[in-house]
């Protein structure tokens, strides 16, 4: 099972897809790594966070298991992306990719943004938020 959310977020709080996460081991894109990093950067920069808040996310990157780059990852992003173009349609690169990692890895993507994946061809995707696509 992928999520596309927190890792710390996974152990708390109230999450509307919590429930499908139960019983499965969670795995998390390299491009869901980079964002968090690259949100919990921000924070800290801007002087909103103290500097160890980073060990909270590297804490709970541990408990998650992560895809990484590979060839079947980019082919699969590649197809994904033709597919969209020729249907002339288009998705951010980044949720392009996180889907690229669940198709080519057979692993169901769990969201709280349905709609960032509506359009892309392939991922069974579980969500509670409104839209098109259902697993």
């Amino acid at each position: 099972m992928s999520i596309r959310i927190s890792p710390a977020a996974i152990h708390k709080g109230p999450l509307p897809t919590k429930k499908h996460l139960a019983g499965h081991t969670i795995t998390l894109s390299f491009i869901t790594v980079g964002e968090q990093y690259a949100g919990y950067l921000k924070q800290i920069r801007k002087g909103n966070w103290p500097a160890v808040r980073l060990q909270k996310l590297e804490a709970g990157l541990h408990s998650v298991a992560i895809v990484p780059y590979a060839i079947e990852v980019c082919r699969t992003f590649g197809d994904l992306k033709a597919a969209l173009a020729t249907a002339g349609q288009s998705v951010s690169t980044n949720d392009l990719w996180i889907a690229a990692c669940a198709k080519s890895h057979s692993l169901t993507l769990v969201t709280n943004n349905r709609s960032h994946f509506a359009a892309i061809p392939g991922p069974s995707i579980i969500s509670e938020a409104p839209g098109k696509k259902t697993s």
